[in-house]
């Protein structure tokens, strides 16, 4: 069942599907954030069906194309950055047995990550509007932009783990039925 052409149809139907969820993001531009997540989203199914190292393959195909081809850069660099790696690295945190240690590397990875997005936005790509609108919050507005985007990555980490329920309960008894 898990051939190559399988493989690389359910391959190419997800990398479609999230960029045309990149694409949605420059149409759409209010769900800059909620398109690139879905996205990410959609990666999991490739890393439970086929394997992680093709999730990974798909996870650069599709970061690639969007860096490229998509309008809304942003949104490309917010699924490059945050969202998009984040499912596929998910797999392997929630194998560790402590939940204290699982949590703070899950709680790392993403302040790493919100940093380096900071930085890559501003001073690689030169979109000074995050400054202006950090200093329009006041001293410590870079702190409560990073601790939104923690409160958001929290509802993120268990959206991924509602999902994930969802399809392997649901979804995937209809889809396979009779061919597992």
């Amino acid at each position: 069942m898990k051939d190559v052409s399988y493989r690389v149809a359910l391959g190419g139907i997800v990398s479609a599907l999230c960029l045309l969820c990149m694409f949605l993001a420059g149409i759409m531009p209010l769900f800059y954030i909620i398109l690139p997540m879905a996205a990410g989203i959609l990666l999991m199914i490739i890393a439970e069906e086929v394997s992680m190292s093709w999730a990974w393959l798909t996870y650069i195909s599709v970061s690639l194309l969007a860096m490229f081809i998509t309008a809304d850069k942003e949104a490309a660099l917010i699924f490059v950055m945050l969202f998009g790696h984040y499912p596929i690295l998910r797999m392997y945190l929630n194998k560790l047995k402590l939940k204290g240690l699982r949590y703070f590397i899950k709680a790392a990875v993403f302040n790493i990550c919100a940093v380096a997005y900071f930085y890559t936005t501003v001073f690689l790509f030169g979109i000074d509007q995050m400054l202006d609108e950090m200093n329009e919050i006041g001293r410590y507005g870079g702190l409560a932009f990073l601790g939104l985007g923690n409160l958001i990555f929290v509802l993120y980490d268990f959206n991924l783990e509602a999902t994930y329920t969802l399809y392997i309960k649901r979804l995937m008894p209809v889809f396979f039925k009779g061919k597992r």
